[in-house]
């Protein structure tokens, strides 16, 4: 009975040390870490300006009379139409003047019919060599100087009637009343330092926005490209509140020059404005984008910095990594647009966990998935 125990217990632990062996013979998994596996695709750079949006028509509008304003037809905001009267000044000192031009233009044609009567009188008796023809010359060159006198008053009167005409402003152009800082009562003249008010068409608005002398030469050199790298032709509008204004626009103008002083240049998009939205004095940013086809796409976060180089780890056959260098072209949302030099379609990269990497580790590649439904066991 001992001899069968004593047997028993040298297979259990002959069975003991091959498990262990066994177990010790298992190989290292290595370190669980989410793994991408790189393909080319589609994507877009986006570049920023700042930009201040103005309608497409925008008029100061400034009395051509002086005079105390006496009526205000229109609101702050409110919407006219070309023609529609919106501010009177006092007519009255106006009306005296076309009463008066009126006047002088009676006196002028009453001293022109007396020069006609005079010229009249004094023709039939220098025929006659009654008298010398220097009266007749005289006589002529006062009706000259009679009807000339009249033409004057006539032109003053018609003077005198546009500028009570002016005591009435209407609108010139169809748009959107903005601020109003004058009010009834006010003396109002053409020479005020502000307008009344300014009138904006905003059917169309324009965003005003300025770009550095290179940024400017690789927007034209991109927007003239054959290749499918080129600058998209709409630009977008971020309005202040973060949000993409609906429509797209276009730059439809540049200013020509670089301004010598800041080194920028300033362009100008047009954008469709149907429900009114956008506003003279509105600011916003505008968005260019430059199209990128058949790109190798790496996230921003699967990268390392040391001294200037941008590195990432790529996952062997074995699944170890080693540390490989990038060149990075551009940026697209949270992904970095890298050149395939040192990498390629179909490359395995470590996208977290770089700080536990050295050159030579092993990884378990797992996706982002697995790594989260081992995390909430």
């Amino acid at each position: 009975m001992k001899e069968i125990v004593k047997i028993l217990w040298l297979i259990s632990g002959l069975a003991f040390l091959f498990t262990g062996c066994k177990e010790e013979e298992k190989e290292d998994p290595g370190l669980a870490l989410p793994v991408k596996t790189l393909k080319k695709d589609s994507a877009v750079t986006t570049f920023e300006f700042l930009g201040a949006i103005e309608g497409k028509v925008n008029v100061e509008i400034r009395p051509q009379v002086e005079g105390i304003l006496e009526k205000i037809y229109i609101d702050e905001g409110d919407f006219v139409k070309a023609g529609q009267p919106i501010f009177s000044i006092n007519e009255l000192p106006y009306q005296e003047e076309v009463k008066n031009a009126r006047a002088n233009v009676e006196v002028e044609k009453a001293r022109l019919q007396t020069a006609q009567i005079e010229l009249t009188r004094l023709q039939p008796l220098v025929d006659n060599e009654v008298i010398s023809d220097v009266q007749l010359k005289t006589a002529q060159s006062n009706y000259e100087v009679a009807k000339a006198s009249l033409a004057r008053a006539q032109a003053q009167e018609a003077t005198a009637r546009i500028n009570m005409g002016f005591t009435t402003i209407k609108a010139p152009v169809n748009g959107y009343i903005g601020r109003i800082p004058k009010r009834i009562g006010n003396l109002v003249a053409k020479n005020d330092s502000q307008p009344i008010t300014v009138l904006s068409d905003i059917e169309e608005v324009y965003v005003y926005f300025t770009m550095s002398e290179s940024d400017y030469l690789f927007f034209k050199k991109m927007s003239q490209d054959s290749t499918a790298k080129k600058i998209n032709p709409n630009v977008k509008l971020v309005l202040a509140d973060g949000s993409v204004y609906e429509l797209p626009g276009r730059i439809d103008a540049d200013a020509g020059q670089v301004n010598r002083s800041t080194g920028a240049i300033s362009l100008r998009a047009t954008f469709s404005n149907p429900g009114k939205l956008l506003r003279s004095g509105n600011t916003g940013k505008i968005l260019m984008e430059q199209l990128h086809p058949n790109v190798l796409l790496i996230p921003q976060v699967a990268t390392s910095v040391i001294q200037d180089r941008t590195f990432v780890f790529r996952l062997k056959s074995d699944n170890t990594v080693e540390r490989v260098l990038i060149t990075i072209e551009g940026k697209s949302g949270k992904n970095y647009i890298v050149a395939d030099h040192n990498l390629k379609e179909g490359d395995r990269i470590v996208t977290s966990g770089l700080d536990k990497l050295t050159e030579g580790v092993k990884v378990n590649p797992m996706t982002e998935t697995q790594i989260l439904s081992q995390k909430t066991r």
